[in-house]
């Protein structure tokens, strides 16, 4: 092949590549003017009252005794009645005092030992067959969510209890907020990551009545769904977006409470941050693997705008990036091997324009989507101004860290490593509740 046919070939498969982005994930456009543009409906004194139904809190725990007592404080100060709303926590594999620390703290406990079944999945469908064994399968209306470091506003049940019960979803998620957010440019970047993932993914999403994606904490699943599947039998590494996906598949509408918050502690360390996004990217890989096929049925069978959505959401797009910049580097080193002739300056002036243009493509629209939820978000950062402008560099830097950890991800093994945070057998837990 010629130097005038391998640019011809290049500059085909290169604009082949970026009109397949661009129109893969055009409709996130889309999200961003939504969310940036649409009022957020604000707490108002005069709402129409709604049924308060019975609900649980389920806190997969391993091993934090340092912060779990801060969060289930928080549940018991929810405005809401405390006879409909109770507080487990699974103290998974823990060889620390967390168990004795939620129970002093007024949760129940129920203690889970299993060094082969590891993860939050199995930990939560420990607890929800637990749960049903004890109290039966219709006590509860449905389940909260949380992850042990979290601190969840006061109005948080009221709000989910209302969304509940007016858009009748059977699963919901909430808005995430941070508890760390100053701590460093690492945890401010990991904050503004997820409220971007709030007010530009899933609020327009709800506003657009498609389905929502739950975020690892801070959700609500009904008791309809946890017997339809018979606990929770969603055990990769993103549970979570697992649970997401076969949601959209198979047509169950997931929600957002703009108005229900949780507070997150983030990662204040590059290897936290690492370690936890290696298992999501690790995640994601095995999504991709066991769920693609059933998403593209789900869009052209059942013409599914969530299917779609997730689809591209979960897609591996950094590795097909990362190919097409491997491709031009390939073919500018074969280049510089050869005479300078018109044809082989062309081409590695086109293998150059590519390279350099997606690097400041992706630094130049990262920084207006993290500085777009930074204007959006203003108001809900908590910190100074002037740390809000400072970390904002950050954010550019946490998403395009994304590119080596998602390489990694791909070839290497990984499992759940605990993520530290600083901020009794299952009759005992159940004594007093059979009815």
């Amino acid at each position: 092949m010629g130097m005038l046919e391998i640019r011809d070939a290049l500059t085909m498969i290169n604009f082949v590549f970026v009109a397949f982005m661009t129109i893969f994930f055009a409709y996130q456009s889309l999200f961003i003017l939504i969310g940036f543009i649409a009022k957020r409906t604000k707490k108002e004194d005069k709402e129409t009252e709604v049924e308060f139904r019975r609900y649980a809190a389920i806190i997969s725990a391993r091993n934090e005794e340092g912060v779990i007592a801060q969060l289930i404080a928080s549940l018991k100060a929810q405005d809401y009645p405390s006879d409909l709303f109770d507080v487990y926590v699974v103290a998974d594999n823990c060889t620390d005092s967390t168990a004795k620390v939620a129970k002093e703290a007024g949760a129940y406990v129920i203690i889970r030992n299993d060094q082969v079944k590891k993860g939050k999945g199995y930990a939560l469908d420990h607890a929800f067959r637990t749960i049903r064994k004890y109290v039966g399968s219709t006590y509860y209306e449905g389940y909260f969510i949380f992850d042990a470091d979290n601190i969840v506003d006061k109005d948080f049940v009221k709000e989910m209890n209302r969304t509940h019960i007016i858009k009748g979803y059977e699963a919901m998620t909430s808005y995430r907020n941070s508890k760390n957010y100053d701590a460093n440019w690492i945890s401010a970047a990991n904050s503004l990551y997820f409220m971007k993932e709030a007010r530009f993914l899933n609020y327009p999403r709800s506003l657009m009545n498609t389905n929502c994606a739950i975020s690892g904490t801070g959700f609500f699943v009904s008791q309809k769904v946890i017997s339809r599947n018979n606990g929770w039998p969603y055990h990769l590494l993103t549970e979570d977006i697992e649970f997401s996906v076969k949601c959209a598949i198979d047509d169950i509408k997931i929600g957002y409470c703009d108005k229900a918050i949780v507070y997150d502690e983030q990662p204040t360390t590059m290897k936290q941050s690492w370690d936890q996004r290696m298992r999501w990217s690790k995640g994601f890989y095995q999504i991709n693997a066991r769920y693609t096929s059933s998403l593209i049925k789900g869009i052209f069978g059942r013409h599914s705008f969530a299917c779609y959505d997730l689809l591209a959401s979960t897609a591996p797009m950094t590795i097909f990036q990362l190919i097409m910049i491997i491709i031009n580097l390939f073919v500018y080193i074969y280049c510089s091997t050869k005479y300078d002739t018109y044809f082989v300056t062309q081409t590695m002036l086109l293998c150059e324009t590519f390279v350099i243009s997606y690097f400041v493509n992706m630094f130049l629209l990262n920084l207006f989507v993290g500085t777009v939820t930074l204007i959006s978000e203003w108001n809900n950062i908590h910190t100074s101004a002037f740390n809000k402008i400072k970390y904002l560099p950050g954010f550019v830097i946490f998403v395009l860290s994304y590119v080596p950890i998602g390489v990694v991800a791909l070839f290497k093994k990984v499992e759940w490593k605990q993520i530290k945070h600083f901020a009794a057998d299952d009759t005992l837990a159940f004594q007093g509740r059979k009815g």
